[in-house]
């Protein structure tokens, strides 16, 4: 998988920098070419010279070369990588990377990569618990990186390891998922609901709502293609589901898609609940369309089974359960009652609030908050780059 793949391979001043020699061997036998770039101190821990030796290539660490004054374009690097990886990542480089501070060769090049970036933090366990740090990962990980995680090497939003590196071949086992397009979601069975539903008062009418199933339907297509095997309950879309992992099932009423979603989640490894339920449907529902009469027409309604407080309820251990708050007005409040009292393990918060945000947009500016009381703020994305943010986060509950 990594053969042929251009690798930017990060190292920063840290005691586990003889890790690096590791993994550029590792690279290196797969197949792929290893550029190094290091900062001045990841130099004191590792000489350039052993490094060169291992990747057949010179050592890129000032923005000039000493000897002929020739330029290194950091632009250039990050256009030439497939992947960049940072590791190790010690906590001062981890603070310049979330903040920007752009004085180094390593920095720029993390600024200008359009590769994905993959960050293995190694630093002792007080610096790794510290706030800030925890604050800088979470950063990092809200602008589309991936956190290796030192203890287990899963992709996660925030830490709980011991601070040390991962091992080097856990780090190429991850590049490897991710050129194949699968990550840790192979095997995994996730079902995602999507759309509005559509609650009849007659024939030819409904109460419904104007979600257009665009996020439902980018998750589905983020989460087969990272190997999972996904069932999309869909309700009346015009969207088409492309991947050939997605088995999708179309409903009408919230109804109808709760009898599928009950019938459905005892074997799913996770749920995401996505779609834009009707609260409400009419009690009585006509069989034939209600003519204008010239008086008030009332109609009474009755609500709807809630189905992500029923697979709260439901939920076995292992399981995962994901929901989804669209609010107008205090928005984090009322996602934190969601969240409890449908038994969920994270929410996704958008707000109505939020410029490109909301139903039938092509973007989408979320929150997502877990039960660990943990908060992620994202910027304005396009639904693939969100559906993407969102799936990293449920990587690390399995």
């Amino acid at each position: 998988m990594l053969k042929g793949k251009n690798i930017v391979l990060g190292i920063t001043g840290s005691i586990a920098a003889y890790k690096a020699a590791y993994l550029i061997r590792a690279l290196v036998k797969k197949g792929a070419e290893v550029q190094v770039v290091i900062t001045p101190a990841g130099k004191e821990f590792i000489t350039p010279v052993t490094l060169s030796a291992l990747t057949g290539k010179p050592v890129i660490s000032e923005f000039f070369t000493a000897n002929d004054g020739s330029w290194h374009s950091h632009v250039d690097l990050g256009l030439w990588a497939d992947a960049m990886v940072i590791a190790p990542a010690s906590a001062s480089t981890i603070a310049k990377m979330a903040n920007g501070v752009a004085d180094n060769m390593l920095i720029t090049t993390y600024l200008s990569s359009k590769a994905k970036v993959f960050i293995a933090p190694a630093m002792d366990l007080d610096m790794f618990a510290h706030p800030t740090t925890r604050r800088n990962l979470d950063l990092l990980r809200s602008y589309g990186n991936f956190i290796i995680e030192p203890t287990t090497g899963e992709l996660a939003s925030h830490l709980h390891g011991k601070g040390r590196m991962e091992e080097p071949d856990k780090i190429v086992e991850i590049l490897e998922a991710y050129f194949q397009g699968k990550e840790i979601l192979s095997g995994k069975k996730i079902l995602i609901t999507a759309g509005p539903t559509y609650e009849k008062i007659d024939p030819v009418r409904f109460i419904g709502n104007y979600s257009s199933g665009k996020m439902g339907f980018a998750l589905a297509e983020v989460c087969a293609e990272r190997g999972a095997d996904v069932t999309l309950i869909a309700g009346p879309v015009s969207l088409q589901a492309l991947h050939p992992n997605i088995k999708r099932i179309d409903v009408e009423s919230a109804e109808e898609m709760y009898n599928v979603v009950v019938d459905k989640f005892p074997n799913m490894s996770a749920a995401i609940m996505c779609a834009a339920v009707a609260d409400y449907a009419p009690e009585i529902r006509d069989e034939a369309k209600i003519k204008r009469t010239g008086d008030d027409l009332l109609l009474r309604l009755k609500p709807n089974k809630d189905i992500a407080a029923a697979l709260g309820r439901m939920k076995k251990t292992g399981q995962v359960l994901v929901g989804f708050a669209l609010e107008t007005n205090d928005e984090e409040e009322n996602a934190w009652i969601k969240l409890n009292r449908k038994n969920l393990d994270f929410i996704v918060l958008n707000s109505l609030q939020d410029k490109g945000a909301g139903f039938k947009c092509d973007t989408n500016k979320i929150t997502i908050i877990e039960k660990s009381g943990n908060k992620l703020v994202f910027e304005t994305k396009a639904k693939k780059e969100v559906a993407a943010d969102i799936v990293d986060v449920l990587n690390m509950y399995f």
